[in-house]
């Protein structure tokens, strides 16, 4: 695997696709992975200090190709379908994955015709100002209707006390925040029985780290 920062390989091993929800396992899902079947992971419009964008998901086809299908889980909230086998192609996804979000931005950028741009949190762990930026900048992309696509790695806890463990590296997206952005809704497509959970962004910029995310 490369090593540091964004630019790290993010192939997700079976080791590292061993996400643990509620006591389900994740290493044989994501290999034998399920076909589209357009779940609803979230509703539409909620209250004030809250927002929940509409995803049309897809777990991916396979093991390596978390980087196309968060892509396509978080263009999907725009009405569009895209082949994830084209997308991969653009983005240089081989069988040890999509190298880093920066292969991902343009992609987003092209599809959507707006402004993404990729956003490195170098450390190992998030600082408050990073935490801060990110919850900014989930909070601002969501409400202009679009999806932010996180490179992850390591174990994270959600709200239900479940943990989610993708030791190789792992691409999801963002669709929905509560409490101002304080908690988050993930769209994940390893695993199609926890294809939506929600985790505190505290929880997520640490996951983040080392790695980035692209919003606008």
């Amino acid at each position: 695997m490369r090593t540091t920062t964004m630019l790290r390989n993010t192939v997700l091993t079976a080791a590292g696709i061993a996400a643990t929800a509620g006591g389900i396992a994740g290493p044989a899902i994501a290999a034998h992975a399920a076909p589209a079947d357009n779940t609803k992971v979230v509703a539409d419009r909620k209250g004030h200090g809250e927002r929940e964008l509409d995803v049309r998901y897809e777990a991916q086809p396979n093991f390596y190709y978390c980087g196309p299908a968060a892509t396509r889980n978080a263009l999907s909230v725009l009405g569009k379908n895209i082949d994830v086998d084209a997308m991969a192609k653009e983005m240089g996804t081989t069988e040890n994955g999509t190298n880093s979000i920066n292969d991902i931005t343009p992609v987003l950028n092209k599809e959507t015709g707006k402004h993404y741009r990729s956003v490195e949190i170098k450390d190992g762990k998030a600082d408050d100002k990073q935490t801060d930026t990110l919850r900014a900048d989930i909070v601002r992309t969501v409400d202009d209707g679009r999806a932010v696509v996180a490179n992850i790695a390591g174990t994270a806890t959600d709200t239900d006390g479940n943990t989610h463990s993708f030791e190789g590296g792992h691409y999801i997206s963002v669709v929905g925040y509560q409490n101002d952005g304080h908690t988050v809704t993930i769209a994940d497509s390893a695993n199609p029985n926890t294809a939506s959970y929600r985790i505190s962004v505290d929880n997520l910029a640490d996951w983040i780290a080392t790695r980035g995310y692209s919003a606008s």
